[in-house]
C-alpha cells in the first residue's frame, strides 16, 4: 500500500519525508525498536531512495533512528537523559522568550484566541490539543520575534514530544495547562518579567513529573540505562 506524500511549495521531498515519518515516530506509528527499510519507506510514499536516505540521516542526527552498519536502520527506543536535557534547553530559551515579551509589554490577542481553542477541543480532541499547545509557543516566539529560538526548540524536543503523545491521559490535566498558558499571557501582558518566568517554569516542569511514571509503564520504549544498553534494535 502506498501513501503519496503532502508537498508544500518550498519543501524538498527529502524534507517533506522526514517530517512524516518525524510525525509517525513521535506519535509511536512507528514503535522504539522498530526496523525501518529504505526500499520499504520508498514504495510506501512513491518516492525515490535517495529522500529516504536523507531523511534517516537527519533523523538520526535528532536521535529517532539508529544506522548499524551491515543491519539496518531502527526507530530509536526513547531516552530519558535525552528528555530531561532536551527540557532544560528548552526552558532556558522559553524563559528568555517571555521575559522578552514582558520587558515590552503589549496586548496578545492571537495567543489568547489560542487558548480559547484549547479550552473547545481540552475534553474531546488530545492530538488537537497538542498541535495548539505547540501553536501557543511558537506564536510567544513569533511575538517576542524570536522565532529562530522557536526553530531551535522545534529541532531538538522531539523526545519530549514522544512521551507526550505516550502519556495521554496520565500527563497533567487539560485544564490545567490551560491555566499556566494564562498565567504566562497574564505576566507578559503586564510587563512583569518575574512572573512570566516563574510561570514558564512551572508549566516546562510538567513533564518530569509524569516521566518517571510513563517509563515504567512503557519500559519495552525507553532505553536501558547506559551499564546495560544494547543495541536499539534489539529486546
Amino acid at each position: 500500500m502506498t501513501n503519496p506524500l503532502s508537498f508544500t511549495p518550498a519543501a524538498s521531498i527529502g524534507t517533506t519525508l522526514y517530517r512524516q515519518l518525524r510525525s509517525d515516530i513521535i506519535q509511536a506509528r512507528l514503535r522504539p525498536g522498530q526496523a525501518l527499510s529504505e526500499a520499504e519507506v520508498a514504495r510506501r510514499y512513491s518516492v525515490s531512495r535517495q529522500p529516504v536516505r536523507e531523511a534517516f540521516i537527519r533523523l538520526e542526527d535528532a536521535g529517532l533512528v539508529k544506522v548499524i552498519p551491515h543491519r539496518g536502520t531502527f526507530v530509536q527506543k526513547i531516552s530519558q537523559q535525552a528528555v530531561t536535557e532536551t527540557r532544560f534547553v528548552r526552558e532556558a530559551l522559553e524563559i528568555a522568550i517571555v521575559r522578552a515579551l514582558a520587558a515590552n509589554p503589549a496586548p496578545l490577542p492571537d495567543l489568547r484566541a489560542l487558548v480559547e481553542q484549547q479550552k473547545d477541543v481540552e475534553h474531546r480532541d488530545n492530538a488537537s490539543f497538542l498541535l495548539l499547545d505547540e501553536a501557543f509557543h511558537a506564536g510567544l516566539a513569533r511575538a517576542a520575534q524570536h522565532s529562530f529560538a522557536w526553530a531551535v526548540i522545534e529541532t531538538t524536543k522531539a523526545q519530549m514530544d514522544r512521551v507526550r503523545y505516550l502519556s495521554f491521559g496520565e500527563a497533567t490535566p487539560f485544564h490545567i495547562l490551560i491555566e499556566q498558558h494564562t498565567a504566562i499571557l497574564d505576566a507578559a501582558e503586564a510587563g512583569d518579567a518575574d512572573a512570566a518566568e516563574a510561570a514558564m517554569r512551572v508549566h516546562l516542569t510538567e513533564i518530569l513529573k509524569t516521566l518517571p511514571h510513563i517509563r515504567e509503564r512503557h519500559m519495552d520504549l525507553f532505553e536501558p540505562p547506559a551499564e546495560t544498553m544494547t543495541d536499539p534494535g534489539i529486546g
